[in-house]
């Protein structure tokens, strides 16, 4: 089965960091990260960082200078490094890509959201 799982979140204080990470699993012919998402209560999911093929990045304002989208392509995982968190940083993180399965007319692309991780920035 293919799926983006995420992982690494949790309870931290303010001035915090954490490292989330997105790792595609199953049987994958290619993975194209999208970028790292989050959704507050009572809000709109919003794009947090993305990443390019060329390995250029975009970040959302509210997180420039704090935040660190990083990739590793053997091992399919993609990161975000999350340092002086803030209380309004406490969201439910999700990871969005693409990934390309081998079918048997050749290859599949479908777009995938992996299951959220919960991060918590609180004293």
């Amino acid at each position: 089965q293919v799926q983006l799982v995420e992982s690494g979140g949790g309870l931290v204080q303010p001035g915090g960091s954490l490292r989330l990470s997105c790792a595609a699993s199953g049987r994958i012919f290619e993975f194209n990260i999208r970028g790292w998402y989050r959704q507050a209560p009572g809000k709109q999911r919003e794009l947090v960082a993305a990443i390019g093929r060329g390995a250029t990045t975009n970040y959302a304002d509210s997180v420039k200078g704090r935040f660190t989208i990083s990739r590793d392509n053997a091992k399919n995982t993609v990161y975000l490094q999350m340092n002086s968190l803030k209380p309004e940083d406490t969201a439910v993180y999700y990871c969005n890509g693409d990934i390309t399965t081998w079918g048997s007319r050749g290859p599949v692309t479908d777009n995938y959201w992996g299951q959220g991780t919960q991060v918590t920035v609180s004293s």
